[in-house]
């Protein structure tokens, strides 16, 4: 599992490549911390407090794609437990502080329909946030 890939998964890269053409700014790989510790999220629109996750469809459990190992069952079903524990948490705690977070499978970067549809959603996200901090009720100069 150490060859595994943390950042930077092909996924990740080809996700990223098509928000940038499509004229989004980010930043990657950002750790945004809270209480005593933190997450580290793919693509982070820090002003807007938009974190994206590109999770692979193994080890957070697609429903579409998910397989299971046929050998060590259980340490296998105990750390995908603990894979899906963790990513609740950490969605409750960014939540928590303001942040909307928006998950996308491995597949759905693979699939271009679904992938443009990704990005759309991405772009509302950021849209919706903005409109929040520029509504007339909100305070501003006046």
């Amino acid at each position: 599992m150490m060859s595994n890939r943390r950042t930077d998964t092909k996924p990740e890269i080809a996700f990223r490549s098509m928000l940038h053409r499509s004229g989004l700014r980010f930043r990657k790989d950002r750790y945004i911390k809270f209480d005593r510790r933190g997450v580290k999220v793919d693509v982070v629109f820090p002003t807007e407090k938009v974190a994206v996750f590109i999770d692979g469809c193994f080890w957070h459990r697609c429903p579409e794609h998910a397989t299971m190992p046929t050998r060590n069952y259980e340490y296998w079903s105990t750390k995908f437990q603990r894979n899906m524990d963790r990513d609740r948490s950490n969605n409750q705690n960014l939540q928590n502080l303001g942040w909307q977070v928006i998950r996308i499978w491995e597949h759905e970067v693979k699939d271009i329909e679904l992938a443009e549809h990704a990005v759309l959603q991405v772009r509302s996200a950021l849209r919706h946030r903005n409109d929040l901090t520029t509504h007339p009720n909100s305070k501003s100069e006046m």
